[in-house]
């Protein structure tokens, strides 16, 4: 008598996944490293020393939002740009993607283990703005807080995937470093955008680091992103999601047709 095989459902595929990467991602030390202390260090070196910024409640809290902003873009940079073109150079990869379950879960898996990291690379951020800084919150928005995570990281896991799937290792490596650190400056995650040029603010404004900065820092101190900023985010997101798709395709029919 055959014994017929029922497919593990949706969600419990993509939670196996998710463990999988994540601990893959554990066992590689310098990358967690890199992702829980650098927007740390630069709250540490940059905000706190400078006691006018840091002993104001509004612009500390405003200065943790936005490095907070950064750490879940490098976050979600590296984890989809860099880890999605490091996996499509392993033999396994091309098996993988012709299980009868398809690149759903999985890349459901990848998106809960970015959004997990995410949240974990804000730990040392938001102690040290805590402890250190008059950063402080209402319960209201620390939940507005948590809440923001997920909006700010899908457009950029799905910039990441975009890069992962349409680049080489060594090269995604690259354009994610060079991709990451102008929008992080241009967008006002390293300087409050208040300083900004005229034309340096104007063009700010268009970019989703910006757009979502604003809106994080809206969350947690009652600051007024400007007007066209959610719009700004969920153009970009469509953007993002036309070109990661485009890029997926591309990659399927370039290695299995």
């Amino acid at each position: 008598m055959s014994t017929v095989l029922t497919p593990r459902p949706f969600w419990a595929l993509a939670v196996v996944h998710a463990r999988f990467q994540f601990l893959e991602t554990v066992r590689i030390p310098i990358a967690v490293i890199g992702n829980l202390l650098f927007p740390s260090l630069a709250l540490l070196f940059f905000v706190i020393p400078q006691r006018a910024v840091a002993d104001d409640p509004g612009i500390a809290t405003a200065a943790v939002a936005q490095l907070g902003v950064f750490a879940v873009m490098s976050t979600c940079l590296f984890s989809f740009g860099v880890g999605v073109s490091e996996d499509r150079a392993m033999p396994f990869d091309p098996f993988l993607r012709t299980l009868p379950a398809g690149a759903g879960p999985r890349l459901m898996g990848r998106v809960l283990n970015g959004v997990l990291w995410s949240y974990l690379a804000l730990v040392p951020l938001v102690l040290l703005g805590a402890f250190l800084t008059a950063a402080t919150v209402t319960p209201t928005q620390a939940l507005a807080a948590i809440a923001m995570v997920p909006a700010v990281a899908v457009p950029f896991l799905l910039l990441g995937l975009a890069i992962g799937y349409r680049l080489s290792s060594k090269a995604a490596i690259a354009v994610v470093q060079a991709t990451l650190f102008p929008l992080a400056f241009a967008g006002g995650l390293f300087m409050p955008p208040e300083s900004f040029p005229a034309w340096l603010d104007a063009i700010s404004k268009l970019l989703p680091s910006r757009a979502a900065r604003d809106l994080a820092v809206q969350a947690v101190t009652g600051y007024s992103a400007y007007t066209f900023a959610l719009l700004v985010l969920l153009a970009w997101t469509a953007l993002f999601a036309v070109m990661a798709v485009t890029a997926y395709r591309r990659d399927e029919g370039r290695r299995f047709h």
